[in-house]
């Protein structure tokens, strides 16, 4: 009897294990998918003989959908599956990638890149969901899911960029769709059903707020969402075009591409960092420190050239990304308002000012949610 729990309980916690490992893949992929097209649309400028703000916004519907389709996607993972949302999750990813690889026209890109929107929706509310249970929301496997998205934000650049000049920017989506369609099948052949277990979940408060206090923070976090959000993305998305744009316009597509990904991978090292320091300093002196440097960061970024305009994205995208605050850059109605202002900014080149701002705006709700 005794062997047999003992190898009942090793069963379930090699089926945990798997669980975390797809969900952390899950996120790269999510913030991947979403930041190939940002790089590959500096080659389509050439191709359809339309002007990078025209090319940039035409992907908004990406956002939108991502913002849109969030809350049916948690409400359907509990009433169904929260197994078969991932694995829609998977597939869908993939086929909306092959859909866009393929299109004939501009219209049609838009739509592939609605749905690829869509399904990339599901992973946040149905996957943080599921991470949260399998780790019982341990500190360090929340942190490792966390750099996981950061080096999806990070490679999404460089392969992508690299996919584009090696074989044809319709490669850049191609690859990475028949990868995730590969790992959606694989996934549904390793990983149980669960449709028994939703009627049997339940919600309540972790901390029971007064209506006052609730609508306060509510309030804060929106503040914080929209100013830290659109300050995030405006980076994240643009950044190709501001290394094309401020360092050099001969750069080759693959050069701009490496470049990106090496100012992202400062945010993933600054996340480990801060990770570690939050063990040994008061997290609201964290808040502050980091949330001044990318202020700092974006402030300096709005007027260097060169190397330092480097050095200074650098900085402003570390802030970002290790701020504990950088999770609600994942809302998607920031990143649909940031898609369109880094279209406008980018043809005035004065993107970084929006950063400015926006970063300003961020510092103050944090340091009142600190206090």
């Amino acid at each position: 009897m005794n062997a047999t729990a003992k190898a009942r309980s090793a069963a379930d916690d090699r089926e945990r294990r798997r669980s975390i490992a797809f969900l952390n893949w899950a996120h790269a992929i999510d913030h991947f998918v979403l930041l190939i097209y940002p790089t590959v649309v500096i080659g389509l400028e050439v191709v359809y003989q339309r002007s990078y703000s025209e090319l940039i916004a035409l992907s908004s519907t990406a956002f939108i959908a991502f913002g849109v389709f969030s809350l049916p996607a948690g409400w359907l993972a509990d009433r169904w599956s929260r197994r078969n949302m991932m694995a829609a999750f998977y597939i869908g990813c993939g086929l909306s990638l092959a859909a866009a690889g393929l299109a004939p026209n501009l219209t049609t890109m838009a739509a592939a890149m609605f749905a690829l929107g869509m399904f990339a929706a599901i992973y946040h509310p149905v996957g943080m969901a599921m991470l949260i249970e399998a780790t019982n929301a341990r500190g360090r496997s929340l942190a490792f899911n966390g750099v996981c998205g950061n080096l999806g934000v990070s490679l999404a650049a460089g392969i992508s960029a690299a996919l584009a000049t090696w074989i044809s920017w319709r490669a850049a989506f191609y690859v990475p769709a028949a990868l995730f369609v590969l790992t959606g099948i694989v996934y549904l052949w390793v990983t149980p059903d669960d449709r028994h277990e939703a009627k049997s979940r339940v919600s309540a408060p972790a901390v029971p707020l007064t209506p006052r206090l609730a609508v306060m923070l509510f309030g804060l976090f929106i503040v914080i969402a929209l100013s830290a959000g659109l300050t995030f993305n405006v980076l994240t998305i643009a950044l190709p075009k501001i290394v094309d744009e401020r360092l050099s316009r001969d750069l080759p597509l693959l050069f701009v591409g490496s470049i990106a990904t090496a100012v992202l991978v400062c945010g993933a090292l600054a996340q480990l960092s801060v990770g570690r320091l939050v063990e040994w300093v008061p997290p609201h002196v964290i808040f502050a420190i980091v949330t001044g440097l990318g202020f700092m960061g974006n402030l300096w970024a709005a007027y260097a050239s060169g190397t330092a305009l480097l050095v200074a994205l650098a900085i402003a995208i570390a802030a970002f990304i290790a701020c504990p605050s950088s999770k609600l850059s994942d809302s998607g109605f920031s990143q649909k308002i940031a898609f369109f202002a880094a279209a406008a900014a980018s043809t005035t080149s004065q993107w970084s000012f929006v950063g400015v701002i926006t970063t300003t705006a961020s510092s103050a709700g944090s340091a009142t949610i600190s206090l």
